[in-house]
């Protein structure tokens, strides 16, 4: 995937659980699940949002673009 998600750190960091942080930006477990792997397609401005407010964060420490361009095949 050519944007990395760094969220596990940013949770470890600033001594958060993920049920925390779901709690606070109104997200089930397994949708944050889901964005922690890598496996999410997409995220919402607003979710982001929410997260990089409660971890206090910015944005380029949570998405990191690994230089790679990602294609999609006409298969998917």
């Amino acid at each position: 995937m050519a944007i990395q998600i760094l969220l596990e750190e940013i949770l470890k960091r600033k001594n958060m659980t993920s049920k925390e942080l779901c709690r606070l930006i109104d997200i089930t477990e397994a949708n944050l699940s889901i964005l922690r792997s890598g496996k999410a397609k997409g995220v919402r401005f607003s979710t982001i949002n929410k997260i990089c407010y409660y971890l206090e964060c910015d944005v380029g420490d949570i998405l990191k673009f690994d230089g790679v361009l990602e294609v999609k095949s006409d298969e998917e």
